[in-house]
């Protein structure tokens, strides 16, 4: 019988990005929603010959995309609704590292940002509303 999540994981990316763009994008923005909810990660994995693996997340992560304005409207939803959001702004393509990302990110209020990609996690139907007027990634 297939296991239905109370929650989404779900990633909006900026549909006029490369290809390259939308799997980094994607990579960097997952990679903060277990720090904040640690109960998205599942159990680590091993091998028949016991070899370990890495846990990952305990449920799918769904990949949407969308215009511009969509990820905007998105963004702001999901802050009043306060889900945790991690956000990926075309600066951060220019960076290499991970405090250049975050002076980036910090240099420009949140209504400003030039967002191309945002992940949030919550309650199935409230990421629902956040990602109203997006479609599944094809």
């Amino acid at each position: 019988m297939p296991v239905r999540f109370d929650t989404k994981i779900a990633v909006l990316l900026r549909d006029d990005l490369e290809h390259w763009q939308r799997l980094n994008v994607t990579a960097f923005l997952v990679s903060g929603l277990g720090t904040v909810s640690p109960e998205v990660i599942g159990e680590p994995y091993t091998d028949a010959d016991g070899t370990p693996y890495l846990p990952m997340f305990r449920q799918p992560v769904l990949v949407f995309e969308g215009t511009k304005e969509t990820l905007t409207a998105a963004h702001s939803r999901a802050l009043s609704r306060s889900l945790p959001c991690a956000v990926f702004t075309s600066d951060l393509f220019a960076t290499g590292n991970d405090r250049d990302n975050r002076a980036a990110v910090r240099a420009v209020g949140k209504d400003q940002l030039e967002l191309v990609g945002i992940a949030v996690h919550g309650p199935r139907n409230a990421v629902d509303k956040v990602l109203k007027g997006a479609r599944m990634h094809p």
